[in-house]
C-alpha cells in the first residue's frame, strides 16, 4: 500500500505530461491570416473570427492588414453581441488612428454598440446616455459622412427613450402627491427634450402638478404653451378641463383669460 501511495502521484504526473499541448506558435502570412478570419466572419462565427482577426494584429501589428483586423474584429464582436469587447477594441482604434479613412465608422459602430444595449425605461439608464454622447459625437465629428443620417434618427429615438425615463419617474411621484419632485421630472422633459413626443404629457402633467399645489399662474402658463404648440391633442383638452374646472374661468359669466386665448381651439 506505501508502493502504491508513492507510485500514484508519479502516474498523475506522466499523465499531464502526457496530456494534449496546445499548438505550438506558428508565424503565418499577414494576407493568409486576414483571409482566415474573413471566412470565418462569413461563416457567422463571429467570436471565432474575432480571435483570428486579434491575431492578425499580433503577429504583424505594423502592417495595414493589422489596421483593418483592428476594426474587422470590432465588428466581429458587435455580430455577436459582445458589446463590452466592440467598444474595447474600437476605442483602440480610435485612438491609435484618429485620421483613419475608417475613423467615422469606428465612432457610429461605437454608438451602435451602446445603443443596441439599451434598457427599457423601467431601468437605469446610464447606457442610453453613453448611446446619446456615441451617436452625437458621430455627427458633431463627421456630419458629412453616410453614418450621420442614422445617427441622427438614432439620436432622436434615445432622446425620446430617456424622456420616457423622466415622464415614468414624474409620474410616480405625481400619483404619491410628491408634486414639487414631479414637477422637477417634467420640467426636466420639457426643458431638455423639447423635441420628444413626451413633451405634451409633460405641460400638462406641469399643470395637473402646479393646480394641486394651488400656483395658478405657473399652471396657466404650462397649459398655454401646451395650446400654443398642440392645439388640437387630446393632452390640450385635459389640461383646458383641469383649469376650467379649477375656477379659471371669470365669475362675471365671461370667460376668464386661459379661456379668451385658447377658446378658439374648440
Amino acid at each position: 500500500m506505501a508502493v502504491l501511495r508513492l507510485v500514484a502521484p508519479l502516474l498523475a504526473l506522466l499523465l499531464l505530461a502526457c496530456a494534449e499541448k496546445p499548438e505550438p506558435y506558428v508565424e503565418k502570412p499577414v494576407e493568409e491570416l486576414y483571409n482566415t478570419a474573413l471566412s470565418t466572419l462569413e461563416e457567422r462565427l463571429y467570436l471565432k473570427a474575432a480571435r483570428q482577426f486579434e491575431e492578425v494584429e499580433r503577429q504583424h501589428p505594423y502592417s495595414a492588414w493589422a489596421t483593418k483586423a483592428q476594426l474587422m474584429a470590432a465588428f466581429s464582436f458587435y455580430q455577436a453581441n459582445k458589446y463590452d469587447d466592440a467598444i474595447g477594441a474600437l476605442d483602440q482604434f480610435i485612438e491609435l488612428h484618429p485620421s483613419n479613412r475608417d475613423a467615422p465608422y469606428a465612432y457610429y459602430l461605437k454608438g451602435l454598440s451602446y445603443y443596441e444595449q439599451i434598457a427599457d425605461i423601467g431601468r437605469d439608464q446610464e447606457i442610453t446616455d453613453r448611446a446619446l454622447k456615441a451617436l452625437d459625437e458621430v455627427v458633431r465629428r463627421f456630419p458629412e459622412s453616410r453614418y450621420a443620417r442614422d445617427a441622427i434618427l438614432k439620436i432622436d429615438l434615445t432622446r425620446n427613450h430617456l424622456a420616457g425615463k423622466e415622464m415614468e419617474i414624474g409620474r410616480y411621484y405625481l400619483t404619491r402627491g410628491q408634486y414639487l419632485a414631479a414637477i422637477n421630472r417634467f420640467r426636466r422633459v420639457v426643458d431638455n427634450y423639447q423635441t420628444t413626443e413626451q413633451v405634451p404629457e409633460a405641460l400638462l402633467r406641469l399643470t395637473e402638478a402646479y393646480l394641486a399645489l394651488g400656483i395658478r399662474d405657473e399652471a396657466l402658463a404650462a397649459a398655454a404653451v401646451l395650446g400654443h404648440n398642440y392645439p388640437g391633442s387630446d393632452w390640450y383638452r385635459d389640461a383646458y378641463a383641469l383649469v376650467q374646472g379649477q375656477g379659471v374661468a371669470s365669475g362675471n359669466g365671461q370667460k376668464g383669460w386661459f379661456g379668451r386665448t385658447f377658446g378658439s381651439f374648440f
